[in-house]
C-alpha cells in the first residue's frame, strides 16, 4: 500500500510540474514564465506579451464628456478576502490547508541525473538521506514530497517500503545541515557548508541539498519582494525558479499573478489564475483564487475565469458560496463605469437578495447602478427603499440626485437639508437641489421657512448659481429690490458672472435706476452685447406679460414694464448682502455669457466631488454676443474656451489657476491639448491635471496626465500628488487599508512627509495594529511634532481605555 501511494504521488507530481524557462536570452523575465498542465502531454499556456488575449483593461473614460451626464457611484461592497498573515499581500484562505513547505518544490533534474535515469543503464545511486531524515522526524508532508521528487528525477527508482529502514547517515555534520534546512534556517546551512569545505579539502555537499536550498531561498526572496510590493522582483524570481510555480505552492502562483496585474499586465495575471483553475484541484484553493482575482481584475476578465467553474458534485457549482458577493462586486463596478453593462443575472441576483435580506446597502447599490444609466424610475424605487431602512447621508444623497435628475428639486432639498453638512459632496448635492428648486417654472410656492434656510446656506457657502436664481425668482414675484440685492451679491462673489450682471441691469432698469444701468453697461462694455443694447428704443416695446424668469425669453424680459407685474404674492424674498470680501470669486466654474444649458445637477457617487452645475439663460434668449476681434487681457471675464486658439487657451488656463478657478482652467487646458506642438500639449496635460487636483478630482487628474507624453519629473510629481489626494480621501471615508495602499505607493516615489506619517499612524491605530502605530507615532514625536505625541496618547487610550473615556 505504501508503494502504491507513493506511485500515485509521483504521477501527481509529474502532472502538475512543468514550469520551464524560455530559451531566448533577450526575453524579459516575465516573458520567461510559462505554465503547463502537464510536462508530457499538454501544450503550455505561456504568460507572454504576445498572447492573443490582450490586456483586458478598457480605455480611460472620457470624463469631460461624462461631466455632461449624471455621474454617480456607490461604495463598493467588500468581497470576503482570504485571511492574510501578511500585511497588504496575497495569502491563503482560512479554509485552505497550510501550503506545502518549500521543500516540496521539485527542481529540474540535471543532465547528469537525466542520463542516470535512462532505461538500460545501471540503477542510479539515489541520495535517500533526506528521505530517511524526514521519516525519522515524522514529517509526512515532506516525506511524501521527497518521494515524489525522487521518482520524478529517477523513474527507475523504487522507494523503500519503510523509509526508516534506510541506513542512517553517519555524517553528523550533514545531519545537522538537514536539520537547519528543515527549520528554514537557510543562511546557517550555507555557513555550515562553507565552514566544512574550508575545514575539509575536497568535501562537497550533496547535490540534492544544494538544489533544494536554492529553491527554498528563491521562494523566500519572492515572498519578501511580494510583501514589499516589489513586483518586478517577484516576476524575475519566478522566471528564474520555475520549479516554484506549481499547484503544490499555490501562494506563489497567487503572488506572481498579483505582480503581473500590479505592473499593468492584467492579461498575463489573468492567465496565471486560469492556469490554477485549469490545473489545480484543491476546492478551497480554487475558491480562494476566484476571491483574489475578483479583488484585482475587472468585470470581463472575471467572466472568463468563472467560465472555468466546475460542478460541486451536489447539484450546484463550486463557487456558489460567493456568487452573491461577486454579483454585488460586479454591480458596484458598473457604478464606476456607466459604459459597462452588467449581465442581467447579476442584477437579478442582487435584486433577489435585496428583497430577501432587506439590507439598505443592496438597495442603494442598485439605485446607483440605475442612476448611472439615467433609469430614474428604477433608481428612485431602490433609493426610496434604502432610505426607508437607513436615512443616512450617503443614501439621502443618492435619492436627492435621482430627484434632481427627475425634476423634483423641492423633494431633493428636503431630503438633503439635514445632511448638508455631512461632507463636501453632501453640501454640493444640497446646493444643486437649491439651484434647481429656485429655477423651476412655474415658480414653486415655497414657504417662508424653506426660503430662509435656503438663503442662509447660499450666503454661508457663497454659492453663485442659487444666488443668481434667487434674483430671477424675486423678479417673478414682483420684488425687484430683493432681486437687485441677490444679483449684486452674486456679482460680488463672482464678478464675471454675466447672467447676474444682465439680471441686475434689467432690474435696475425696471426700478428706473438709470445711473445704475449705466454703471453696469460701463463695466460690461465689449463683453456683453445684450447688456450694451439695453434701453435702446428699438429694443423697448411695452407688453402686458409679467417679467419672466431666466427660463423664459430674454427679449420679453427686456420689454416688460414694472406696471405689468402681477401683485398676487405675499411672499418675501430674504435680502442677504454679500460677505465682507466682495472681490472673492466663487469656487465654481462660470459658463459663457451665451450658454443655453438648463440648470442641471451633475450627481456623482459618495466620495467624489460634484462637477459644477451649468445654468444660464432660456433657449429663446437672444444670442447676439460674438467673439470680439481682440480678446481682453487677463482672464477676469467669462469666455467660451472653445472659441480660443490652443495657444491662447493655454495662457488662459494658467491665468485661471492663479485666480483659483480650477474647473474653468480644466476647460481651457482641454482646448490647449489640440495644439500641434508637443511641448504645448505636455504643458496643457500637466496644467489640466493640476487643475483637477486643486478641485479635488484625483481620478480625473490621473486621466488628464495620460493625454500627452510628459517628462519623468512632471509625471512623478503628479503621481505623488494624486496618491496623496487619494490617501486623504480614503482616510476621510474610513477606508484605512486603502489609505495604507496609497501611502505605500507614494512612499516608493517620494519620502513620506510628517503629516502623512501621522495619517499612516492613525490608520494603524484604527486597524488595531498597535505596534505599527506606536512605531510611527514615536518617530513623529521624536521630530518635535505635537501630532506624534497626541497619537501616542490616543494609542495609550485605545489600548487601555479609561472608564467613560476613549
Amino acid at each position: 500500500m505504501f508503494i502504491k501511494s507513493t506511485l500515485i504521488m509521483a504521477f501527481m507530481a509529474v502532472a502538475v510540474a512543468g514550469f520551464t524557462l524560455a530559451t531566448k536570452d533577450h526575453d524579459s523575465p516575465e516573458d520567461k514564465i510559462k505554465l503547463a498542465k502537464s510536462s508530457r502531454l499538454e501544450p503550455q499556456i505561456t504568460l507572454a506579451a504576445d498572447m492573443t488575449q490582450g490586456d483586458t483593461h478598457g480605455q480611460p473614460v472620457d470624463l469631460r464628456a461624462l461631466a455632461n451626464h449624471i455621474q454617480a457611484n456607490a461604495p463598493s461592497p467588500v468581497l470576503p478576502e482570504p485571511s492574510s498573515s501578511r500585511q497588504g499581500g496575497s495569502a491563503e484562505p482560512d479554509a485552505v490547508a497550510q501550503t506545502t513547505p518549500p521543500s516540496q518544490s521539485t527542481p529540474q533534474p540535471s543532465s547528469q541525473q537525466q542520463s542516470q535515469a535512462q532505461p538500460g543503464t545501471n540503477p542510479p545511486k539515489v541520495d535517500e538521506s533526506a528521505l530517511r531524515y524526514f521519516a525519522s522526524r515524522g514529517d509526512k508532508a515532506r516525506l511524501q514530497a521527497e518521494i515524489s521528487r525522487l521518482q520524478a528525477l529517477y523513474p527507475n527508482w523504487t522507494p523503500p517500503a519503510d523509509p526508516l529502514t534506510v541506513p542512517q547517515n553517519g555524517d553528523k555534520q550533514l545531519e545537522a545541515m538537514w536539520q537547519l534546512y528543515s527549520e528554514g534556517r537557510y543562511a546557517e546551512v550555507r555557513k555550515a557548508i562553507a565552514d566544512r569545505q574550508a575545514a575539509e579539502t575536497g568535501w562537497q555537499p550533496p547535490t540534492d541539498l544544494l538544489e533544494r536550498l536554492d529553491v527554498a531561498e528563491a521562494r523566500t526572496r519572492l515572498v519578501n519582494a511580494s510583501d514589499l510590493k516589489q513586483y518586478a522582483t517577484v516576476i524575475d524570481v519566478g522566471a528564474n525558479t520555475p520549479s516554484l510555480l506549481t499547484c503544490s505552492d499555490i501562494d506563489i502562483l497567487w503572488r506572481v499573478a498579483e505582480a503581473f496585474i500590479r505592473t499593468d499586465r492584467a492579461a498575463r495575471g489573468q492567465d496565471a489564475y486560469k492556469y490554477i483553475l485549469k490545473t489545480c484541484t484543491n476546492p478551497q484553493e480554487r475558491l480562494a483564487t476566484i476571491q483574489k482575482a475578483a479583488s484585482l481584475l475587472s468585470y470581463q476578465p472575471m467572466q472568463d475565469l468563472l467560465a472555468l467553474e466546475k460542478p460541486d458534485g451536489n447539484g450546484g457549482r463550486e463557487f456558489d458560496s460567493i456568487r452573491t458577493d461577486l454579483a454585488r462586486r460586479f454591480v458596484a463596478e458598473g457604478n464606476e463605469d456607466p459604459k459597462l453593462t452588467v449581465a442581467q443575472d447579476y442584477l437579478s441576483q442582487v435584486e433577489r437578495i435585496a428583497r430577501s435580506q432587506g439590507l439598505a446597502s443592496d438597495d442603494a447599490l442598485l439605485g446607483w447602478y440605475y442612476l448611472r444609466r439615467a433609469n430614474y424610475s428604477d433608481a428612485e424605487q431602490w433609493f426610496k427603499a434604502a432610505h426607508e431602512k437607513d436615512d443616512s447621508a450617503t443614501i439621502s444623497q443618492g435619492l436627492a440626485l435621482v430627484l434632481i435628475a427627475d425634476h423634483k428639486p423641492q423633494e431633493a432639498e428636503d431630503v438633503m437639508y439635514k445632511w448638508r453638512n455631512e461632507s463636501k459632496d453632501a453640501m454640493a448635492t444640497y446646493l444643486a437641489a437649491t439651484a434647481n428648486l429656485m429655477a423651476l417654472q412655474p415658480p414653486p410656492n415655497l414657504g417662508e421657512e424653506v426660503l430662509q434656510r435656503v438663503a442662509g446656506e447660499i450666503v454661508k457657502e457663497k454659492y453663485v448659481p442659487t444666488a443668481q436664481q434667487f434674483g430671477w425668482y424675486a423678479r417673478t414675484l414682483n420684488q425687484p429690490q430683493a432681486a437687485a440685492r441677490w444679483f449684486e451679491t452674486a456679482l460680488r462673489w463672482k464678478p464675471d458672472d454675466e447672467p447676474s450682471a444682465y439680471g441686475l441691469a434689467i432690474t435696475r432698469d425696471q426700478l428706473n435706476d438709470r445711473q445704475g444701468v449705466a454703471e453696469v453697461q460701463r463695466l460690461w462694455a465689449g463683453r456683453s452685447q445684450r447688456i450694451a443694447v439695453l434701453g435702446e428704443p428699438a429694443q423697448r416695446a411695452p407688453v402686458s406679460a409679467p417679467l419672466p424668469s431666466p427660463n423664459q425669453a430674454a427679449q420679453a424680459a427686456e420689454q416688460a414694464s414694472p406696471q405689468a407685474l402681477p401683485q398676487t404674492t405675499q411672499q418675501s424674498i430674504p435680502q442677504y448682502a454679500a460677505p465682507v470680501a466682495p472681490q472673492r470669486t466663487a469656487q465654481v466654474p462660470a459658463t459663457g455669457p451665451n450658454t443655453n444649458a438648463p440648470i442641471a445637477a451633475q450627481p456623482v457617487a459618495p466620495g467624489r466631488r460634484i462637477p459644477p452645475a451649468k445654468y444660464a439663460e432660456s433657449e429663446t434668449r437672444t444670442r447676439s454676443a460674438v467673439r470680439p476681434a481682440r480678446q481682453p487681457s487677463g482672464c477676469t471675464t467669462t469666455v467660451n474656451a472653445e472659441l480660443l486658439t490652443p495657444t491662447n487657451a493655454l495662457s488662459r488656463g494658467w491665468c485661471l489657476m492663479n485666480l483659483n478657478r480650477p474647473m474653468e482652467a480644466v476647460e481651457a487646458f482641454g482646448v490647449a491639448l489640440n495644439n500641434a506642438d508637443s511641448k504645448s500639449r505636455e504643458e496643457a496635460a500637466y496644467g489640466q491635471s493640476l487643475a483637477y487636483l486643486r478641485a479635488g478630482l484625483a481620478n480625473n487628474a490621473a486621466v488628464a496626465a495620460t493625454k500627452a507624453p510628459m517628462s519623468h519629473q512632471r509625471a512623478a510629481e503628479l503621481q505623488v500628488a494624486i496618491l496623496s489626494d487619494r490617501a486623504l480621501s480614503a482616510f476621510s471615508s474610513k477606508r484605512y487599508h486603502e489609505t495604507l495602499l496609497y501611502l505605500d505607493q507614494r512612499a516608493q516615489l517620494q519620502q513620506e512627509r510628517v503629516d502623512l506619517m501621522v495619517l499612516r499612524g492613525y490608520c494603524y491605530l484604527n486597524l488595531k495594529m498597535y505596534d505599527d502605530a506606536e512605531r510611527i507615532f514615536t518617530a513623529v514625536a521624536a521630530t518635535g511634532n505635537r501630532d506624534g505625541s497626541r497619537g501616542l496618547r490616543d494609542l495609550m487610550l485605545a489600548k487601555h481605555p479609561q472608564p467613560g473615556g476613549y
